[in-house]
């Protein structure tokens, strides 16, 4: 049996660029990554005819658009359980105790979760922002990048100690490492 070989031909991207967010209150949103994820306002195109802020640090921006129809959904007056298997947004960081401990100085819920591979921990901790979208941090560097297909070679990244790619000439198929591994080498110097 002959094993076609797949040429890769994905889009030309260099990385994660920011991530897009609708709100109920832009001020209050921005307060939140400014004060508990360390984000800094920046400015935004004054072309734009709507509500929104834009925030940036660690690589990567966060674009915060009010809508005013989110008041109608209920996550404010109850809070969407802390669900690990939902959608988020992950950082890297480099003390899960001290973020933690954070957390709880500001009053926050969170929930906590480890995975173990190969006897490598991750340590995750779990909350939400004020709009119910679901946070993430982690030592997720812990764990090395075994690509699992060949169609396309990752791009390492020499930063930091997130260089633990475990062969060259992988990728295509496994969009969720390298955006994992693009997200968590802008996030190396995450801590509060």
């Amino acid at each position: 049996m002959e094993i076609e070989e797949v040429r890769c031909e994905a889009l030309p991207l260099l990385s994660l660029n920011h991530v897009s967010l609708l709100v109920r209150d832009v001020c209050n949103s921005v307060r939140f990554y400014e004060h508990v994820l360390g984000f800094s306002l920046v400015k935004r195109p004054s072309s734009f005819n709507f509500h929104g802020a834009w925030l940036y640090n660690y690589g990567v921006g966060i674009h915060l658009l009010e809508n005013k129809v989110m008041e109608d959904y209920d996550a404010i007056n109850e809070p969407r359980p802390i669900n690990p298997k939902d959608n988020h947004i992950s950082f890297q960081c480099s003390d899960v105790v001290l973020v933690k401990r954070k957390l709880e100085e500001m009053g926050m819920r969170y929930v906590t979760a480890v995975v173990e591979e190969d006897g490598i921990k991750v340590d995750q901790v779990f909350f939400h922002d004020p709009d119910g979208y679901m946070i993430e941090i982690c030592n997720c560097d812990n764990l090395p990048i075994l690509p699992i297909s060949s169609s396309c070679p990752l791009k390492p990244h020499n930063i930091g100690t997130y260089n633990k790619i475990i062969a060259t000439n992988y990728g295509c198929g496994f969009m969720e490492t390298e955006m994992m591994e693009n997200l968590s080498m802008n996030m190396l110097n995450f801590s509060f």
